[in-house]
């Protein structure tokens, strides 16, 4: 296995994670979704600043269940606005979901999509609006929030990036009608593998319940989906709607429960990590002007200020040399529009993608983490400085 001086994500899950998730298995004989999935559900919801949390077994559940309380919501057809620089389950859930997409551009300050481009994007059929919070940027503004509400959409904020970004004084994932996290091994927080479905409607949580646990109506407040009971159905196995199987673990909650404890002091370094980052990259070679207000910084982005292949394929040997992990194209390998999966599947462009597809030829990232030394990062800027 290849070693790196600077790997994307250090080991994150410590010998105190370890041992609490050793005594538990130890003095429990219950590891399936149960009390320990409650209880961090309660602790997340604390610390975002939301009513309702539902625990998934990973980021991109997150996205499917999203989309598929958007269809039970607002109808099985119509398209949904996305962005093209994100994950690729922002999308495939979408398709999956039998949903267009409609990509609309980024803004280079956010990297993500914009309310100009949203708004010309909008028509007769669209349901949604998914809005990534690329690599720990606030990708919101109030208009947007507005927009979608003028509109009738539901607004569906993707935080997997962007664990305690802020907006205004209200974290991310709170604005939205829902929002997704991920808690896969690189992020802010790990649960190793898991994901977080968060919303303040009461409706939506129910749904994000029943969706999570195969659709069944055991899982839910019986009051509110009284419709779903059938005279002559065993009430333990009637499905209100076409579900998945996303539940959780209790171990994976245990660890959750004990990394939340560090989560602060993880997004405080981050962010001082990006601050030295930008404040050390040559100006006149690097994009900088991003907007850090709020910012939660998953991973150092390094964005050429102008196109040059040459100095790309340069950068990447100096990172290679100096035993630095990167990944071209930023979050999810670049623009998600260019990507094979969609070739057999409609989709819609609305506008251009300029700024989408310079991020995609003309940038990168490097890890961002608790261990990273602001001397390691002055020193790898000054090497990335030098011109050819």
């Amino acid at each position: 296995m290849e070693r790196f001086n600077i790997p994307l994500i250090n080991d994150n899950i410590t010998q105190e994670d370890k041992q609490v998730l050793a005594d538990f298995i130890l003095s429990s004989n219950r590891f399936t979704n149960g009390p320990k999935v409650k209880e961090f559900e309660a602790a997340w919801s604390s610390w975002l600043g939301v009513k309702y949390s539902v625990m998934v077994n990973s980021g991109a559940s997150a996205n499917y269940i999203t989309m598929a309380i958007t269809r039970e919501m607002k109808g099985q057809k119509g398209e949904i606005i996305v962005p093209p620089i994100g994950w690729v389950s922002d999308v495939a859930s979408v398709i999956n979901t039998s949903f267009k997409p409609v990509f609309v551009d980024v803004d280079k300050e956010t990297m993500a999509i914009s309310c100009e481009n949203i708004k010309n994007a909008i028509n007769e059929n669209t349901k949604a609006i998914v809005l990534v919070h690329a690599l720990g940027f606030d990708g919101l503004n109030e208009e947007i929030i507005r927009l979608a509400k003028k509109n009738d959409l539901l607004l569906i904020e993707d935080c997997c990036e962007s664990h305690g970004a802020e907006h205004g004084n209200k974290k991310v994932g709170t604005l939205g009608d829902m929002s997704c996290f991920s808690f896969y091994f690189g992020h802010h927080i790990t649960t190793i593998e898991g994901g977080m479905v968060c919303t303040n409607d009461y409706k939506i949580y129910q749904l994000a319940r029943l969706f999570r646990s195969h659709g069944m109506t055991r899982e839910v407040d019986k009051k509110t989906h009284e419709s779903y009971y059938e005279a002559g159905l065993n009430p333990l196995f009637t499905f209100g709607v076409p579900g998945y199987n996303m539940r959780s673990t209790e171990l994976n909650a245990v660890l959750g429960l004990q990394q939340i404890k560090r989560l602060d002091y993880n997004i405080s370094c981050r962010k001082d990590n990006l601050s030295t980052w930008l404040n050390s990259l040559d100006k006149d070679i690097f994009f900088t002007d991003f907007n850090l207000q709020g910012n939660s910084s998953f991973a150092l982005p390094l964005i050429l200020k102008e196109a040059n292949s040459l100095l790309l394929k340069q950068i990447c040997r100096t990172l290679e040399e100096e035993g630095v992990e990167y990944r071209l194209g930023t979050a999810g390998g670049g623009n998600q529009a260019r990507q094979p999966y969609l070739k057999n599947y409609e989709f819609r462009i609305s506008g251009n993608l300029n700024n989408a597809d310079f991020i995609h030829e003309n940038s990168l990232y490097i890890g961002n983490h608790t261990e990273l030394s602001e001397k390691q990062i002055v020193s790898l800027c000054q090497k990335l400085n030098r011109r050819p």
